[in-house]
């Protein structure tokens, strides 16, 4: 598709359906960051997407700008952010048929989906919101409004190497937003995506 930067790259997981069932709407998960080998294909971004679809939900995975296929460069969040919300423009528009908009993002991509969120709510409803690794040793992490905090799944590893869990409990407390932290995990949850995919997956389900 068309972004403010060129083309972007993009990949859409179908969910499967029997009779009687309908999509639960479009879900956008953004990836972690570029200049340390971030991409669509990451393992995290990949078993968040599979949840996604086990709820019935369009995954959509996409490379920001300067990855992949994508065109342009990295832009320090900034133009990262204007691709996110280019996706959700062209694959979630507002008042679409497609049901309801999730976001997703992955270390890098959670501060980038934090800073979607922030710019599309409360004009937009967001039905789920799932923030893995939140960057926030790193970048600002927008806070997250008061009114989708039910919606919220906040998930960090203990053990997180790169982004310390004292980090993110710092972003969070001020807000009293709950963070789900799975014992013993790394930033890239070796071993544990089946348990990280359940926990997403419970989320989704969850009224």
């Amino acid at each position: 598709m068309q972004g403010q930067a060129g083309i972007l790259e993009m990949l859409v997981d179908e969910p499967e359906f029997s009779e009687g069932e309908k999509c639960t709407g479009v879900a956008v998960i953004a990836h972690p960051h570029p200049m340390f080998g971030g991409t669509m294909d990451n393992k995290v971004v990949q078993t968040m997407a599979r949840a996604f679809v086990l709820a019935k939900w369009r995954a959509v995975r996409f490379n920001f700008r300067g990855v992949g296929q994508s065109q342009g460069v990295y832009d320090e969040g900034r133009g990262e952010l204007q691709d996110l919300l280019d996706v959700i423009a062209h694959m979630a528009p507002q008042n679409s048929n497609e049901g309801g908009l999730a976001l997703a993002g992955f270390s890098f991509g959670s501060f980038v989906t934090s800073h979607a969120a922030q710019a599309l709510f409360p004009t937009r409803s967001i039905d789920k919101l799932v923030m893995v690794g939140t960057a926030a040793s790193r970048f600002e992490v927008a806070p997250i409004d008061a009114a989708l905090h039910e919606r919220t799944l906040v998930l960090h590893g203990e053990e997180d190497d790169t982004v310390p869990l004292a980090n993110v409990m710092a972003w969070a407390r001020p807000q009293t937003l709950p963070v789900t932290v799975i014992p013993g995990g790394g930033h890239f949850f070796h071993g544990q995506l089946p348990l990280l995919r359940s926990l997403v997956l419970r989320h989704l389900l969850s009224p």
